[in-house]
């Protein structure tokens, strides 16, 4: 059994996605970001940089949700949700999963820093325009990258397109506009998947009333 720590409408979800595909039980513990629970000696135990996600599995604990997904996949995905180790699309899947996180993905959370994150004095006034900008850069590459396939690496759903998915779920959170059409009917196809609607909706059953 996993026990997942997160928050709703944070990268968590990307975990709890995860692990609905797969059809894993797992623990969900709330860690109330609005009351500085991740900055609290007992969470630091868990994660020493007081982020979410992190999944405690049987032999430690694992953050940073792009790998935590990887394991799952690796794990339990039964030749499914991730290509094979050692092959070319696996690389590609790697080389997918890079781009995301480090390019389509950064100017959407430096909006956010500078929006709320970040204490008052901390923030940047056009770090908006800014991050328009260049989100608006990386998501031409990612369209040319996807193409008119069904999914980031081709035929088969995989861990990289729940990535994908909530950065693209976040971009439109953010008004962040996605105007080309193999990415917006893309985002609509990933985000009606019903893991996704089970993840979500199990996240903020775990608000404080």
């Amino acid at each position: 059994m996993y026990t997942l720590y997160g928050y709703p409408k944070t990268r968590s979800v990307r975990v709890a996605w995860a692990l609905e595909e797969l059809g894993l039980p797992y623990d969900y513990h709330l860690i109330n970001l609005r009351q500085g629970e991740h900055f609290s000696d007992k969470f630091k135990a868990i994660n020493a940089a007081s982020k979410i996600p992190v999944l405690v599995t049987d032999e430690g604990a694992i953050s940073e949700s792009a790998a935590i997904v990887t394991f799952l996949a690796e794990r339990h995905g039964l030749q499914e949700f991730i290509p094979e180790s050692g092959s070319f699309a696996r690389a590609k899947y790697e080389e997918m999963l890079m781009f995301l996180t480090n390019e389509l993905e950064q100017p959407i959370w430096n909006i956010a820093k500078h929006t709320f994150a970040l204490p008052a004095e901390k923030r940047i006034a056009d770090m908006r325009e800014v991050g328009e900008w260049e989100f608006q850069r990386a998501l031409s590459v990612f369209s040319s990258m996807l193409g008119d396939n069904e999914f980031v690496c081709g035929n088969m759903f995989t861990m990289a397109d729940i990535i994908a998915g909530h950065i693209l779920s976040w971009a439109k959170g953010s008004k962040l506009a996605i105007p080309q059409d193999n990415v917006a009917e893309y985002t609509k196809r990933i985000l009606a998947r019903p893991a996704y609607e089970k993840a979500w909706k199990n996240e903020n059953s775990h608000l404080p009333t």
